[in-house]
């Protein structure tokens, strides 16, 4: 079997499994109580089922195990799965009965250290300029940070989902096509963006359902993974690009917190694409602007490791800045 047709087996099955489990899962969502009350720092005006995005995960976990022990991708064949089921436990507790933020670092550092220790990354990520050593710390704090950037990010209708499904295909475009060419990622990352995009024939506003943390924390582990991969292949110039817009608004928002003293592992409604909403632009309309900025950024990342270097990171700034003052507007109308 070619890669493309493989690729298109994997969108199809994947996609169509995410999207039939997520609708058979909102009832009983409903019937357990796992439901999103809204609240002074939400975004939402009615309660909504949460912990929809475990439908996507385990579409995903079928997938990688199944190449990892086809032989196709080893790195996936048992730590990162393994990690995902242990992240996708605690963020299932954390969504139902609630996880103190403590416990919950401190799961995913554990996860984190151990899936380094076992080998999946080699100690490349920053490109040689640090000792083995230092490079898989300062690994492991980026890991974290991706994991958790993900979940602060999954506030608005469909923008997670929509995030995980332009960078798991601009994964698979960059490593499928290209240079950078590597079948085993470009595989994991179709399976990531059908997923994703099954999971947003619910979540697409009014969303009917919310990934909840049982979904934007281990997918954040797993495309923080395949980020991480790809850079340390070499190919670090499309592993930045890809998420800038996610990497971004959160960044920023959290070391504006950080200098007004602010304690930045509480929930808030700061983040640019929050208070766009706040300001008037409609859930959907947050998204289309999201994703048509990563669709240029996929194409920015593909361009960066295919002969345009600097110049196609320079336009991937420019584009996520534009977004960003394009998200600062100070009032939408019929957005």
């Amino acid at each position: 079997m070619t890669l493309p047709i493989l690729l298109a087996v994997i969108v199809l099955c994947t996609g169509l499994a995410s999207a039939v489990g997520t609708r058979a899962l909102i009832p009983f969502l409903r019937w357990g109580r796992f439901v999103d009350q809204p609240n002074e720092r939400s975004l939402h005006a009615a309660p909504t089922p949460r912990g929809g995005g475990i439908v996507p995960v385990f579409a995903i976990l079928l997938v990688w195990i199944s190449f990892g022990y086809a032989g196709w991708a080893p790195a996936a064949r048992l730590a990162i799965p393994f990690g995902t089921l242990v992240l996708t436990v605690i963020s299932w507790l954390d969504d139902r009965v609630g996880v103190a933020i403590g416990g919950r670092l401190v799961v995913q550092i554990l996860v984190i250290g151990l899936s380094i220790y076992t080998g999946v990354l080699s100690p490349t990520v920053f490109q040689h300029c640090l000792p083995p050593v230092l490079d898989r710390a300062a690994t492991a704090l980026l890991w974290l940070w991706f994991v958790n950037l993900f979940n602060f990010m999954d506030g608005a209708d469909g923008l997670a989902g929509s995030e995980a499904a332009t960078i798991g295909a601009g994964l698979t475009l960059v490593t499928a096509v290209g240079v950078a060419f590597d079948p085993a990622t470009a595989v994991l990352g179709a399976a990531i963006a059908a997923a994703a995009l099954g999971f947003l024939v619910w979540n697409w506003a009014p969303a009917r359902v919310f990934m909840g943390d049982a979904g934007s924390v281990p997918l954040g582990y797993l495309l923080g993974f395949l980020l991480l991969r790809l850079a340390s292949e070499g190919w670090w110039k499309a592993a930045l690009i890809l998420p800038l817009y996610f990497l971004a608004d959160a960044t920023i928002t959290l070391v504006r917190r950080a200098v007004r003293g602010e304690r930045v592992w509480q929930a808030h409604r700061e983040h640019f694409y929050q208070r766009a909403v706040l300001r008037g632009l409609s859930h959907a309309g947050l998204v289309r602007r999201a994703s048509l900025a990563n669709i240029v950024l996929i194409g920015c990342a593909w361009a960066a490791e295919n002969g345009f270097g600097l110049g196609a990171l320079a336009a991937a700034v420019a584009v996520v800045a534009i977004l960003l003052v394009a998200l600062s507007r100070p009032r939408y109308t019929g957005a």
